[in-house]
């Protein structure tokens, strides 16, 4: 008999994908999603809904609606948690929002777990490479360290490199999993807020669980609708509406971006593999890439002609860099990212110019932060 899976969140662009691929090998896919206007605008239009509307059993309801999540999690074998709400910029001024949905909804769905018969056999959260904060570094010594938040004093001398405490150059490493756990935005928090709960409560119950840190995952299918997330879908909407990119910093700040198809071999993995019960592990390329050269490679990708300029402008919360260290999901699962940067990108391009070119709100999204105080020239 087929194993049963919940996902939360999984109309979005992770979960969709997911939940595609589950179905290919075998599985029955539950899943319960708010189908959040930012993310699919009009849901008889969200391509990411339509992907899986007539092949799941599909539910549309809040991960806080305790008695949605009663009547699903009761058919469930697995459950998938990724309803969450995202974007480290938005998370500095929604904060209730976030908190309640990222921390008020885990807490729900725990408390039926903890409080009603189910036959649940693991659970697997999706975190974030966000409740690290800063990657991990080197001083001249060769000791690790865990740079804390940049001052706004340096940043406004545009040196935007995390520095030691005697104001010395850092070497930035692959973060492991042992490294400290410093978010450095809201959003960060309550990833790391869901964490806990999870280890916790589920330990408590005897239910096995899997915790995945995700890098920037990208590809075709993600939202270009939202402005306040998914850096690939930001800067393509604004190439496509032909409106210049303005990156921040001096643009070399960098990333670990990880193709989504990379990010639901890893989830499956977790899934079916015994050694991943009750581990926290890094998803990612294992590789940075900067934003400019993000900026720079989708607009030669789009063959446009628009400016990209790099602004010095930052955004308090943003890190400079983090990319992940593999070794111990590979170690214990087999894991291996099987597409990198370059074809990956061109994959999204590639499915982009399929696309109706969405509204570009992106500046909407900056003059909120900007209002707030913590967009700054």
């Amino acid at each position: 008999m087929a194993k049963k899976v919940l996902i939360t969140g999984g109309a979005g662009f992770i979960g969709s994908n997911l939940s595609l691929q589950l179905l290919q090998k075998g599985y029955e896919v539950i899943v319960l999603d708010n189908l959040s206007p930012q993310i699919h605008g009009n849901k008889e239009q969200s391509p990411l809904y339509n992907s899986i509307k007539d092949k799941v059993q599909f539910i549309e309801a809040d991960v806080r609606d305790r008695e949605s999540l009663v009547d699903v999690v009761k058919q469930a074998n697995v459950i998938i948690h990724l309803a969450a709400e995202t974007g480290t910029g938005q998370s500095m001024y929604s904060v209730e929002k976030y908190i309640d949905v990222n921390c008020t909804g885990t807490g729900a769905l725990l408390d039926v777990l903890l409080n009603e018969k189910h036959n649940v056999e693991k659970v697997i959260l999706s975190s974030s490479r966000a409740v690290y904060g800063e990657g991990k570094y080197q001083n001249a010594k060769g000791e690790a360290v865990y740079p804390t938040s940049r001052s706004e004093e340096q940043m406004q001398l545009k040196k935007f490199e995390p520095l030691d405490e005697n104001g010395n150059d850092l070497k930035v490493l692959a973060t492991d999993e042992d490294s400290r756990i410093n978010p450095l935005s809201l959003y960060g928090i309550t990833k790391y807020n869901q964490e806990q709960y999870v280890s916790m409560m589920c330990g408590a119950a005897k239910i096995p669980f899997v915790i995945f840190r995700y890098q920037n995952v990208y590809g075709p299918g993600q939202s270009l609708k939202n402005p306040y997330t998914g850096i690939l879908s930001i800067f393509s909407t604004q190439i496509k509406n032909g409106n210049n990119i303005n990156v921040f910093e001096d643009g070399l700040e960098s990333r670990d971006f990880v193709f989504v198809d990379d990010v639901v071999n890893a989830t499956i993995l977790g899934i079916e593999k015994p050694e991943a019960n009750n581990e926290v592990f890094n998803v990612g390329s294992g590789v940075a890439t900067s934003v400019l050269t993000v900026a720079e490679t989708l607009k030669r990708l789009y063959q446009s002609s628009i400016e990209i300029k790099t602004t010095g402008n930052y955004r308090l919360g943003d890190i400079r860099h983090n990319f992940a260290a593999l070794e111990k999901i590979k170690s214990k699962l087999g894991f291996v990212p099987k597409t990198n940067f370059e074809t990956g990108i061109k994959l999204f391009a590639d499915w982009v110019n399929t696309q109706q070119i969405e509204k570009d709100n992106y500046e909407k999204s900056m003059a909120e932060l900007a209002a707030k105080g913590l967009l700054k020239k």
